[in-house]
């Protein structure tokens, strides 16, 4: 894959629209940890996080942030180090909290999360490397 100081360098790379770019950027930093890497004026910005990326959009483009009571059609996942302490500062940042950390039977420990937008977030840490087949699942093809 070509390199582009201009996008974030990662394949997959959510999109969330929220009412205030300015703000949703500042509340996902103090939240959830992101840092903004790019700002393209008032409507858009480009945010890593974890090991990854987001971009925070306003609604132009026919986008739209989630309804109050809809139906959950998305949720982004990030991979954290310290799900606990990660749980509590976005406890503390005003994140509605839908699950408290818990551990799976995958070998990761999560929480859920929603945002100032209603946008559905999970945050993983990996407490132990299972094998699918341990758990009901089935390997496909191996990462």
């Amino acid at each position: 894959m070509a390199t582009n100081r201009s996008t974030p360098p990662f394949g997959v790379v959510p999109v969330l629209t929220y009412p205030d770019v300015a703000a949703a950027v500042d509340w996902l930093a103090s939240a959830f940890g992101a840092e903004e890497r790019v700002r393209i004026d008032d409507h858009r910005a480009q945010l890593s996080l974890g090991q990854g990326a987001v971009i925070v959009a306003d609604a132009t483009y026919g986008r739209g942030a989630p309804a109050a009571g809809s139906p959950v059609t998305h949720a982004v996942m990030v991979r954290v180090s310290d799900v606990d302490g990660h749980h509590r500062t976005a406890q503390a940042a005003g994140a509605v909290i839908d699950s408290a950390p818990h551990d799976l039977p995958f070998g990761e420990r999560q929480y859920m999360a929603v945002d100032l937008a209603g946008h559905h977030w999970t945050f993983s840490e990996t407490i132990a490397d299972r094998s699918p087949e341990d758990w009901g699942g089935a390997t496909v093809q191996p990462w």
